[in-house]
């Protein structure tokens, strides 16, 4: 009788080892290594497989390769179309991930009931609730379409099954850490669970073309829980972002084979569900307050949608040897960066103050071309003089205090003349060579203090 192999995998990066560990050499994880046991693979499974090779296409030249562009599959949500690059691609795998209690399960029950009204048929199979707790959610949200079908099954065995019997055109997976494979004796969620379901399912989108949308849970961190090897597999990476306590949701492409990445979909929790935003830069500024120092307004670009946001600075004396940084929705090291540029470039005394910075309505800023904004926020809180409630700022700030030149001026310049500014600051270098928009007044700017004298007052 041949003995039983075991090795030992981290669950958080999928290393492997002979022998248990404590701490991960693949990403520095502790007590992270869980030992599974290695089945030999049977031989009827290894000559299926061998068959299936052997009907292997054949290399063929790329120019000899034909195309065609394929319809996609619209849904009513135009938020949720324009993430997915103008709609959804048959045979995607789609996966999203999100905090518990954000709204995902929503989202694609929303979703599929949408496409099961278009008389075709959708499976949501559910493996954390049961079908009359999927009932309660439906009846909530007002779903009562006959071609939605619920199923509440964690076999991997039995979904393939029902997918192959009922042939639906749209398949929702929730979620894809309680799926099993029972010839693999590691426990739902490990590395090898996660791993060899998601592939069964990318087989079963591909061969099919039904596009497949699979729920990942995060952790504390913010990632999607198991290896980085299941975002690699899948086509599309979205997660649903934004705070319990707010109605806003967020939700944004970080990969998308079929279209633009960090595209980006504003929608609002009510009481009946999810509901799409049309003018997210008219709701983050509503409750902007007149003549307050430290606000300023940034245009600011997700992925082909220019986006209008608040940023606030409080800049405080400190009491203590070693001044607080704080910074809600920006990146911590560029602040401390454009703070040292204040300092050192224009000459304000900040190495004695507390900061603390944050972007109103929850959103998520990392693109370069906020700079400018972020400076003239601190600038403002530390001489205590607002700017004008119609000033916008954009530009990328570098060490040597120079305002450098930010991509896609014309859409920024357009929606904050859309909704009313009258005054754009930005770079010198953006100035000429497009169409201005009539009723805003352009300043160029070449470095952080010009910028800061013209908007400030010299005060």
């Amino acid at each position: 009788m041949a003995k039983t192999k075991s090795k030992f995998i981290c669950q958080s990066c999928g290393y492997e080892s002979a022998k248990w560990m404590g701490k991960c050499p693949g990403c520095g994880t502790w007590n992270s290594m869980t030992e599974e046991v290695v089945r030999k693979e049977p031989a009827n499974r290894r000559s299926a497989f061998n068959h299936s090779v052997q009907t292997i296409q054949k290399p063929s030249p790329i120019s000899a390769i034909e195309t065609s562009d394929e319809p996609r599959i619209k849904t009513n949500l135009e938020e949720f179309n324009r993430v997915l690059g103008s709609g959804i691609v048959k045979g995607s795998l789609v996966l999203i991930g999100g905090d518990p209690g954000i709204g995902k399960s929503t989202l694609l029950l929303q979703v599929s009931a949408q496409l099961s009204d278009k008389n075709q048929n959708v499976l949501y199979i559910s493996g954390e609730e049961s079908i009359k707790q999927t009932k309660l959610r439906a009846d909530r949200l007002g779903i009562k379409s006959t071609s939605l079908h619920v199923l509440a099954e964690t076999d991997m065995e039995y979904i393939t099954s029902a997918i192959q019997e009922m042939k639906p055109a749209f398949v929702v997976v929730d979620s894809i850490q309680t799926v099993y494979q029972s010839d693999i004796t590691s426990a739902p969620g490990s590395v090898s669970q996660v791993r060899e379901c998601t592939a069964q399912l990318m087989k079963i989108a591909k061969t099919n073309g039904i596009p497949i949308f699979i729920v990942g849970h995060v952790t504390k961190e913010g990632s999607i829980a198991g290896p980085r090897l299941l975002e690699h597999m899948v086509d599309t990476v979205l997660y649903f972002e934004g705070e319990r306590h707010h109605t806003f949701r967020i939700l944004r492409a970080v990969k998308n084979r079929f279209g633009s990445t960090n595209e980006l979909g504003i929608f609002e929790m009510r009481e009946e569900g999810l509901t799409e935003v049309l003018n997210p830069s008219e709701i983050f500024l509503e409750e902007r307050s007149a003549g307050v120092s430290g606000s300023c307004v940034v245009a600011s670009m997700e992925g082909t949608r220019p986006v209008l946001v608040e940023i606030q600075a409080l800049i405080s004396p400190t009491s203590f040897g070693n001044p607080r940084r704080m910074a809600t929705g920006l990146d911590h090291n560029r602040v401390s960066l454009l703070m040292a540029v204040l300092e050192k470039r224009v000459g304000l005394l900040l190495q004695n103050q507390d900061a603390y910075l944050k972007v109103a309505g929850g959103v998520k800023l990392d693109e370069p071309a906020i700079d400018l904004a972020i400076a003239v926020s601190i600038a403002s809180s530390f001489k205590d003089a607002a700017p004008h409630q119609a000033d916008c700022f954009i530009g990328e700030v570098g060490l040597t205090g120079e305002v450098r030149r930010v991509s896609r001026i014309e859409q920024r310049v357009q929606e904050a003349a859309k909704l009313g500014f009258k005054r754009m600051f930005i770079p010198q270098a953006n100035i000429d060579g497009w169409k201005k928009p009539r009723g805003i007044e352009l300043v160029g700017v070449e470095n952080v203090a010009e910028a800061l004298r013209i908007s400030l007052g010299g005060s």
